[in-house]
């Protein structure tokens, strides 16, 4: 079993239950997927980049992403309906508690000049999104071999009813948040 997997069985739900007063375990918030997704505009001009950006997208996750294409025509950016303009991994149990514990362990730490996620992301159903500027935070990236920096997104969806709930799981589970000052 993943060593966050098993803090959330022994630590985290004893906390949280404490801490909200449930009753019942299956109350308690728990994660439930989390999705990585990188925009590449210039794809529209160049395939090349969307292919590296899907290669780096699966050396970060250790999945095959999926191509995102756009929705709708927007002549101002020279797109049309059904081009590629991005690409998205969807992680869930086991890879998405290796995910988890990669990000907060090792990648969030060699972000510069880092002083904490910011804590107001949250979307009021007890979900959390936040951006990378580059995905060379990642260890599995090598500077070397990349052709640009590319951000990334990144949204944890959580069973938590309330931003309240979905912070307190995330802080228990060593999401480095911004103190508030």
């Amino acid at each position: 079993m993943n060593r966050l997997k098993e803090k959330y069985k022994t630590q985290v739900m004893d906390t949280l239950m404490k801490h909200f007063g449930y009753k019942n375990p299956h109350q308690v918030p728990r994660l439930e997927k989390i999705v990585v997704s990188m925009g590449v505009g210039q794809a529209t001009q160049n395939k090349a980049i969307l292919d590296n950006a899907v290669k780096d997208m699966e050396t970060i996750c250790g999945r095959k992403p999926i191509v995102t294409k756009a929705r709708k025509s927007i002549s101002n950016f020279k797109l049309r309906k059904g081009m590629p303009i991005g690409c998205k991994v969807t992680l869930r149990d086991e890879v998405m508690y290796e995910f988890y514990d990669r990000l907060i362990s090792l990648a969030i730490p060699r972000i510069r000049d880092f002083r904490g996620i910011p804590a107001d992301s949250f979307d009021g159903r007890g979900n959390f999104s936040f951006g990378l500027k580059e995905q060379t935070v990642f260890p599995e990236i090598e500077y070397d071999k990349i052709d640009m920096i590319r951000g990334l997104n990144i949204t944890i969806v959580t069973t938590a009813k309330t931003d309240e709930e979905c912070r307190a799981l995330l802080q228990e589970l060593g999401m480095p948040f911004q103190k508030n000052e």
